[in-house]
């Protein structure tokens, strides 16, 4: 028997909007620059400065690596696939302990009244576990990138 690929189910995505009193291109800069990346990505209480490191290009490769307030480390990397300045970036996303699960993040930015509104869709879950711990780190990423722009 075949499997019919319209009866394949999507895998489960998220899709997170917020408002920022900062201009697209201090955003932009936010998530593209490593010094200023360091400041709101990751976890909060660890005691260790995360680690950034970009190539900012279509086909350049991304890489953070932070530490839970327990020492216990983190890395995700990914590849550039949409570099649009100030406007758009879309990339691979893949934890270093489970690269097989590979997914994809748009993160889009819009001049809205007195700043810029950012919706950040991350598609491709391997599962809705996946997708509802991401809903948490990036719920938690946008509020300490927020308090970084402050």
């Amino acid at each position: 028997m075949q499997s019919n690929p319209s009866l394949t189910l999507a895998k489960p995505s998220l899709t997170l909007e917020r408002h920022f009193k900062a201009s697209p291109a201090q955003l932009y800069k936010a998530w593209t620059q490593p010094e200023k990346m360091i400041r709101w990505w990751g976890v909060t209480g660890s005691g260790r400065t995360p680690i950034a490191e970009t190539d900012l290009r279509v086909g350049g490769r991304f890489r953070v690596q932070f530490w839970s307030p327990e020492g216990e480390h983190h890395s995700v990397s990914g590849v550039y696939r949409e570099v649009v300045p100030e406007r758009k970036l879309v990339f691979s996303w893949a934890w270093q302990s489970t690269p097989e699960r590979e997914s994809q993040v748009t993160v889009a930015l819009a001049p809205d009244r007195d700043g810029t509104l950012l919706t950040l869709k991350h598609e491709q879950f391997f599962n809705e576990t996946a997708r509802d711990d991401h809903r948490r780190g990036w719920t938690a990423a946008l509020d300490n990138l927020e308090k970084a722009l402050a």
